[in-house]
């Protein structure tokens, strides 16, 4: 088959160096060697392995920690050992936080422990803890419309369950609670708040997760609840009666610090300075290993880049991969990336990144020209045998991603399947067992298309308008 392949990428450059020139936005000749690419990734791709090595070799990585430094310099050496050309950092300032204990019991009127964990970046009790009463709301915005004297001094105890679905669009409603009620519960005056875990499993773990923080004068201790706490929960309070909580949390907000964008390029052979950029965050909450999020992303990407790197020669463009760092904490790596490289931000034709666990994909979606459609149509003949459909013309390209795309970068999305990822997003649970090697090859085979053709295709994507367009 690497025979094949090398015959094909021959022919390639000889119909380029005669100044051959094909009536289709991709020249079957692209096609072709994206083909076997894609045939390769199916049959010996060993992205596992990468994962594997993360999770076990480094583990828990969150921003700024030491956990963190082991990341970068085992991304830097994996990158090296694969075959790149280029391999570099960037760094990036980051907020720090220390996490420590988190307890919480019902004390009245049924005495028994809760299972919680601290959200992102939450402050302490007072040392001797605290215990208050606790009130309930459906949602943040219920909270926000309460009257501060429903609030004032008691736990506020968001109840919003999170909708399970392959797309994952049940997460945005339900992390309106983690994200905006730790501000809303401090505005109303009250002592802490208690939020039903944004996940979608019933097993009695509890999802962290980032906060919005700044600029809160008097914030409050914020721990969510595992799925199965908040039902006992919502069973007392049916029952009348004040419910009392005590907690005892113990975080500590260290000073910003470093971390770092990792950077590896497959240096393209004509028009270097342009760029095909896949992407995944190298970062990971404490509580599990980070196999799914995103170490299984790292992977993807990582052997995407290896099997180009085996080409006999390089794509037209550069094929550049980044993991970005402390995305988990409100996308710091590709913010600061973008403003950093504010004006070379045309060179890049488009960006993708994997960030949504390790189930198989099952839809293409872009972000481009109205006038481009006819390249996707041609990648989706690539794609469909691996069991993707077609989506819409509306990606964000990732999280990560989404920062470009605001610039005008065009993106191609790669979606899997999520139905379970929201099951383990967050906690102890997001372990290797988690991760299935075939996934993992289909995920290879349908990125490893794009990439290639993308870094290859003698035109461009164009650029998207933006909002200041």
């Amino acid at each position: 088959m690497f025979k094949r392949l090398l015959t094909l990428t021959g022919s390639l450059i000889a119909a380029m160096a005669l100044g051959a020139v094909q009536a289709k936005p991709l020249p079957q000749e692209d096609l072709s060697v994206a083909e076997v690419l894609r045939d390769r990734a199916l049959e010996s791709s060993d992205a596992y392995s990468i994962v594997e090595s993360l999770t076990v070799e480094v583990g828990p990585r969150r921003a700024g920690t030491e956990g963190d430094r082991r990341a970068v310099a085992w991304a830097q050496q994996k990158m090296k050992a694969l075959g790149f050309d280029r391999v570099y950092t960037e760094q990036v300032e980051v907020p720090r936080w220390v996490r420590g204990h988190a307890h919480a019991e019902v004390i009245a009127p049924y005495p028994q422990p809760l299972v919680v964990t601290s959200l992102g970046f939450g402050v302490a009790t007072p040392e001797d803890g605290l215990s208050a009463e606790i009130v309930e709301f459906a949602d943040v915005e219920a909270l926000l419309k309460a009257p501060p004297e429903q609030v004032k001094g008691k736990i506020a105890f968001i109840n919003k369950r999170m909708e399970k679905a392959r797309t994952g669009e049940g997460y945005g409603p339900a992390v309106q609670g983690r994200s905006r009620g730790m501000r809303a519960a401090a505005t109303k005056g009250a002592a802490a708040l208690l939020l039903r875990s944004v996940g979608t499993d019933s097993d009695r773990f509890a999802h962290t997760g980032m906060m919005a923080i700044d600029n809160i004068e008097n914030p409050v201790p914020a721990l969510a609840l595992s799925a199965p706490d908040a039902n006992l929960l919502e069973a007392m309070l049916k029952r009348g009666g004040p419910v009392v909580v005590r907690l005892d949390v113990d975080n500590e907000r260290l000073a910003d610090g470093p971390s770092f964008n990792v950077i590896g390029e497959i240096t393209g052979r004509e028009r270097p300075e342009e760029a095909m950029v896949i992407g995944a965050h190298l970062d990971s909450w404490d509580e599990g290993t980070g196999a799914l999020d995103d170490g299984a992303g790292v992977a993807i990407v990582l052997e995407t880049a290896r099997l180009i790197a085996e080409l006999p020669v390089r794509p037209r463009r550069t094929l550049r991969v980044i993991l970005f760092g402390a995305e988990e904490i409100g996308l710091v790596g590709a913010k600061q990336y973008v403003d950093a490289h504010r004006h070379e931000l045309d060179n890049i034709i488009a960006i993708s990144e994997s960030d949504f666990g390790a189930g198989k994909i099952w839809r293409f979606d872009t972000r481009l020209p109205e006038n481009k459609f006819d390249i996707a149509d041609q990648m989706m003949q690539l794609l469909a045998p691996l069991g993707i459909e077609r989506g819409n013309n509306a990606s964000s390209g990732g999280p990560d991603s989404s920062v470009f795309v605001a610039r005008g970068v065009p993106a191609f999305g790669l979606y899997q399947d999520g139905t379970d990822y929201f099951d383990y997003h967050h906690t102890p649970n997001d372990t290797l067992d988690k991760v299935d090697p075939e996934n993992l090859r289909q995920n290879v085979a349908a990125w490893v298309v794009i990439s290639f053709l993308a870094a290859e295709m003698e035109g461009d994507l164009g650029r998207i308008p933006t909002k200041t367009d």
